[in-house]
C-alpha cells in the first residue's frame, strides 16, 4: 500500500512539474489554426492530414511543458522560488526534485519536439525548420539565458505571438501549404487570451518580482492600471471575433460562440480587484487560464463547424 502511494506521489511531482494548467496555452492555438484550415480545404481534394496534427499537437505540449520547467529552474537558481512562494510551480522547492533532473527533462523534451518538428517539416516546408528552432529558442530564453524576457515588460507580447500567432499559422500552413489573411485575423484574439495569462501570472508575483529587480508590464503599471488594461484587452479580443464575423471574408456566425465564455474574463477582473495578495489573487489567475481555454476552444469549433457548412 505504501509503494503503491509513493508511486502515485512521484507521478504526480512529474505531473506537477509539467504545469498541466497551462498546457492547453499549447492546444487552443494548434486547434484553432487546423480548425481554419478546414474551412480552405473544403470542397478540395485534400483532407486533414491527421499525423501532422498529432505531431504538431504532441511537439507544442512539449514545448510549452519544457519552457514551464526552464522557469521552474531558472527562477529557483536565481532565488524567485522559495517554500512561501505561491504558484503552480514548486516541483524544487516543494516537491524535492533536483534542478539538474528538471534541466534534464525539459531538454529531453525539446529533443523530441525538434525530432516531430523535422517530420512535420519533411511533410510540409524545410523552411519550419528555422521558424521552429526561433520558437524553442524564445521557450528557453523567457526564463534563460543573460537576459531573460520574462524580466522585461515584453512577456506577454512574446507569449502571445509565439504561443499564439506562430502555432497558429504553422498548424494552417502544414495542412494548406499557403498562407491567407483570415487565418491572421483569426490568430489575434488568441494571441491577447494567451498574453493575458501572462499578465496575470505577473499580476499575482508583482511584488516579489519587483523585489527580485525584475520590470515587467504590472510593476511598471500598478495594479489597478495592470487590472484596467487586463479588461480592457479582453474586450478588445472580444470585438475582434465580432469584427471577424461580420467583416472579414470567410467568417461565419459560429464563431461568435467565442462570446460564450464572456463571463470567465469579468471573474478573473472582479477577483483582481478584490484580492491582493498572491494567495488570494490564484482564483482570479485561475479565471484568466480557463478563458483562454473556454475562449479557444469555442472559437475552433465555431470555425470548424463553419468549415463544415460551407467554408470560403
Amino acid at each position: 500500500m505504501a509503494s503503491q502511494y509513493q508511486q502515485y506521489s512521484t507521478v504526480r511531482k512529474y505531473w506537477h512539474l509539467m504545469r498541466p494548467h497551462t498546457l492547453t496555452a499549447a492546444v487552443v492555438p494548434v486547434l484553432v489554426g487546423t480548425a481554419t484550415a478546414k474551412i480552405f480545404l473544403l470542397g478540395s481534394e485534400d483532407h486533414l492530414n491527421l499525423a501532422l496534427l498529432l505531431a504538431m499537437l504532441i511537439a507544442c505540449l512539449l514545448i510549452q511543458a519544457a519552457t514551464n520547467m526552464f522557469n521552474e529552474y531558472y527562477d529557483f537558481k536565481k532565488g524567485l522560488d522559495d517554500h512561501t512562494s505561491v504558484g503552480i510551480g514548486g516541483a524544487i522547492v516543494r516537491n524535492g526534485m533536483s534542478p539538474k533532473l528538471v534541466m534534464n527533462i525539459a531538454i529531453s523534451f525539446y529533443v523530441i519536439a525538434a525530432l516531430l518538428g523535422l517530420f512535420i517539416a519533411i511533410n510540409s516546408s524545410f523552411w519550419l525548420i528555422p521558424i521552429g528552432l526561433v520558437c524553442m529558442a524564445i521557450g528557453y530564453l523567457y526564463t534563460g539565458g543573460p537576459f531573460p524576457i520574462s524580466w522585461t515588460p515584453f512577456g506577454e507580447i512574446f507569449s502571445g505571438i509565439f504561443m499564439g500567432m506562430i502555432i497558429i499559422l504553422i498548424s494552417f500552413f502544414i495542412q494548406t501549404g499557403n498562407l491567407q489573411s483570415l487565418v491572421v485575423w483569426i490568430s489575434l484574439p488568441i494571441v491577447i487570451t494567451i498574453g493575458l495569462i501572462n499578465m496575470a501570472n505577473n499580476i499575482r508575483d508583482r511584488v516579489k518580482d519587483k523585489e527580485s529587480g525584475r520590470k515587467t508590464l504590472p510593476i511598471l503599471l500598478g495594479k489597478n492600471n495592470s487590472i484596467r488594461f487586463l479588461a480592457f484587452m479582453y474586450i478588445v479580443a472580444y470585438a475582434l471575433v465580432i469584427y471577424i464575423t461580420f467583416f472579414q471574408p470567410g467568417g461565419s456566425i459560429f464563431f461568435l460562440l467565442a462570446l460564450l465564455s464572456f463571463p470567465l474574463p469579468i471573474k478573473a477582473v472582479r477577483r483582481f480587484k478584490k484580492n491582493d495578495t498572491p494567495a488570494t489573487m490564484m482564483p482570479a489567475m485561475a479565471a484568466t487560464g480557463k478563458t483562454n481555454t473556454f475562449f479557444g476552444l469555442l472559437y475552433a469549433l465555431g470555425i470548424y463547424i463553419s468549415a463544415l457548412l460551407g467554408g470560403i
